[in-house]
């Protein structure tokens, strides 16, 4: 019998909703396997609208209980709450050693850690912060069972590393395409987000860049720029201006590349071959995309608030023309291979096996 599953997860201006979307997809392959699942959620309003029972990004109840915790990050959860389930995934990038042994006597697993506070925990998942490249082989056999590279041992915990547990919704898994998609000699359509908040401003940045670019004649495609604090300016030519795309999974492989932030977004992208330019949107993002652009899935540009435009300007100016070709090519391929969807699947019957 699949234990109950709940899923502690966190949204702010600073995190965004990322989060939450992972929860969800998870959610769903946890209900698949017959267990039942609780999204336990802290954060600003939206945390308020998921808590409150009520989808984050459509107009319809989620499909799954939930309960809203308040606006702190390290809220508890309530004693009725624990006293139902047999174990917890921590997804809020922000933990605390007290926070996780705080939730005994639940079996604990952590997704993504940069610190030592996972080590008291039971299971880490970690997709990009030790590398995203992990082979199958050569299998050891440790106190009796079968360790493959991709595994370690920290303190009590045991990490899984790697792409293969890169989260993204069931949907860019139906839309990723059966043979690898031939790029076209130029990036004709962009698509450029930055994530629900974008507190860095990233969007205006972006689109004073390919301002400049247009106006010297160095790209003729045209963009749809998603601004939730507007931008500053008259679009130019050829690029349209939105708050935000309903059902923006659905809607990446109308275009041709993408421009972008770490989190699920880009891990949509990859997954459906769609070829990426990534910024990050502070220094500890710029760890996972890094990462992501070492192991080819990705053309980073660095750091966006520190980031030089004259230097940007000119690496996609680059990129997106037919110079970039071959290059945005080889990150679909790169790209597809290290975000095969599956991830959803993998973990929630990692979570089994330790509940």
């Amino acid at each position: 019998m699949t234990p109950n599953l709940i899923l502690r997860v966190h949204a702010d201006q600073r995190l965004g909703l990322g989060h939450v979307a992972r929860a969800l997809a998870l959610q769903e392959s946890w209900r698949a396997l017959g267990g039942q699942v609780c999204i336990a959620v802290s954060g600003d309003e939206r945390a308020r609208r998921v808590g409150s029972g009520v989808h984050p990004f459509l107009d319809q109840p989620l499909p799954c209980e939930t309960r809203d915790l308040g606006e702190a990050l390290h809220a508890p959860l309530p004693d009725d709450l624990k006293a139902g389930a047999a174990l917890v995934l921590v997804d809020q990038w922000d933990t605390t050693t007290a926070f996780l042994e705080a939730l005994r006597p639940l079996k604990v697993a952590v997704m993504e850690d940069d610190t030592e506070a996972h080590e008291v925990a039971d299971l880490l998942f970690q997709p990009f912060l030790e590398g995203v490249r992990w082979a199958d082989h050569p299998v050891k056999v440790v106190d009796g069972r079968k360790v493959r590279p991709f595994e370690s041992r920290a303190g009590q915990c045991r990490v899984l590393r790697g792409s293969s547990f890169i989260v993204v919704d069931k949907t860019a898994l139906e839309l990723r395409p059966k043979r690898m998609p031939l790029q076209p000699l130029a990036v004709h359509k962009l698509l450029i987000t930055f994530g629900g908040s974008d507190g860095p401003n990233l969007a205006q940045k972006a689109f004073d860049t390919l301002k400049q670019l247009a106006a010297e004649d160095r790209w003729r495609g045209t963009c749809t720029l998603l601004a939730p604090n507007g931008i500053q300016g008259e679009p130019f030519p050829g690029c349209t201006v939105l708050k935000g795309l309903p059902a923006l999974t659905r809607r990446i492989p109308d275009y041709d590349a993408i421009w972008c932030s770490a989190g699920v977004t880009l891990a949509e992208s990859l997954c459906m071959g769609i070829p990426a330019t990534v910024w990050a949107q502070n220094e500890r993002q710029h760890l996972i995309l890094s990462d992501l652009g070492m192991a080819n899935g990705c053309f980073d540009l660095g750091v966006g608030p520190e980031a030089d435009l004259g230097i940007v300007r000119e690496a996609l100016a680059q990129w997106l023309g037919p110079e970039g070709q071959d290059n945005r090519q080889e990150q679909v391929r790169d790209g597809m291979a290290l975000v095969d969807g599956m991830a959803a699947s993998r973990i929630v019957q990692e979570l089994a096996r330790l509940g």
